[in-house]
């Protein structure tokens, strides 16, 4: 996140008073926060409570190389109103790669070939729905959303979308039809999730949205595992074995060994891994450095979160 680059690039604008540390060496030295006027952080940061924010009295900025702040940003963060940059607009572009590449897989039933071919050791050409004239349709259309909404403008396929607080100006900047959360299970070929977890979305995408998808369809759920009720969708897995589902958050995470998901023969998993990985994190370091040296400035913010944006993120 923070390399040898970005590091020299922060040392451009402040003075580093200490590198890398977990939650637990600062709260353990918290007397080291007095000073601190610029937090770089990243997962695993501190969770901002009342008692850190007490140790970090001149505490002007948190620069967040992460996605969604919600773990880390309590009620007593914002009630400071002190800024907080996120990172994630650029992990946003990971996920999107990871989401468009899925969606191509899933209209040419790429997973379910291999492992039909695994099974049985010999290759069989089995239904799909194919990337012509064929149906998408995503669950919100978020910052990540929209992206992917963006990368399918330039192919043959049909969009639909649902998001209760999307408009019609929206709809027609990411190429998008709206729809009733209905209507998308039930006529896309592809189903992605992009959906925040909220207490309004847990278990959002149950049996009857599950049982509704058209033959041979596909899920694809990137965003959060709890927006999906994940015994229901097992359950469904189970009774349409023409359904796919390729998830790469599960809920719980990881999912136990026992977990049928390992098992049935019309689901892959993947670890978590959609959003920025290896070198890819460089690029949230690189951002942090950026809103740093246009705060040192003086310039406004790019990516700095409201509490009401903030509490909306994926």
């Amino acid at each position: 996140m923070y390399t040898a680059e970005v590091r020299t690039r922060i040392a451009q604008h402040a003075v580093v008073a200490w590198g890398p540390r977990d939650e637990a060496t600062i709260r353990a030295v918290p007397e080291d926060l007095a000073d601190v006027e610029v937090l770089c952080a990243t997962w695993g940061a501190p969770v901002l409570d009342e008692a850190l924010l007490t140790a970090a009295p001149r505490l002007r900025l948190v620069l967040y190389g992460a996605g969604s702040v919600r773990r880390i940003a309590t009620p007593a963060f914002w009630d400071r109103g002190i800024p907080i940059v996120s990172a994630y607009s650029v992990n946003a572009i990971p996920v999107v790669e990871f989401t468009l590449a899925s969606i191509t897989y899933a209209l040419k039933q790429v997973w379910r070939h291999v492992l039909v071919g695994r099974a049985t050791g010999r290759a069989a050409r089995l239904p799909m729905a194919g990337g012509y004239g064929s149906t998408v349709g995503l669950l919100s259309l978020g910052a990540i959303g929209r992206s992917v909404a963006r990368g399918l403008r330039d192919r043959d396929v049909r969009v639909l979308a649902y998001d209760p607080y999307a408009d019609d100006e929206l709809a027609a900047d990411c190429g998008v039809t709206l729809a009733g959360i209905d209507e998308v299970f039930a006529d896309s070929d592809v189903v992605s999730v992009h959906t925040p977890l909220l207490p309004d979305t847990r278990s959002l995408v149950g049996a009857h949205l599950l049982r509704g998808m058209k033959r041979h369809a596909t899920l694809i759920n990137t965003a959060r595992g709890a927006v999906v009720d994940q015994d229901a969708l097992v359950r469904v897995l189970a009774e349409r074995p023409d359904l796919f589902a390729v998830l790469d958050v599960t809920d719980p995470e990881p999912s136990p060994p026992d977990s049928p998901l390992w098992t049935l023969p019309n689901v892959v998993v993947t670890p978590h891994i959609a959003g920025s990985q290896a070198g890819e994190c460089a690029r949230m370091g690189a951002l942090v450095a950026d809103e740093l040296a246009r705060y040192a400035a003086g310039v406004p913010l790019r990516h700095a979160l409201d509490r009401a944006t903030a509490e909306r993120l994926a």
